[in-house]
């Protein structure tokens, strides 16, 4: 599974960084997660607002710290 975090450096994004790398971790799956911070990359993916989550290659969501609850859930339906 391969998990962006798209976002330029500011708290929430390394707050959303943070929480995915401890949904990963609490889950056990094997996933990367990577930070992207270059903004011509990040609008590649059509996203505005950020923090962003991406998850192999797709969107699920943006503007928003997810919780560590939540990107579980949204790790455990991706499966």
């Amino acid at each position: 599974m391969e998990i962006k975090i798209l976002g330029t450096g500011c708290d929430k994004c390394k707050k959303l960084e943070a929480n995915a790398k401890a949904a990963v971790s609490e889950l056990g799956i094997e996933a990367s997660v990577e930070k992207v911070e270059d903004l011509v990359q990040i609008m590649k993916y059509g996203v505005m607002s950020t923090p962003g989550l991406v998850v192999n290659n797709a969107v699920k969501s943006v503007g928003k710290v997810m919780s560590v609850d939540d990107i579980k859930k949204l790790l455990n339906d991706t499966k």
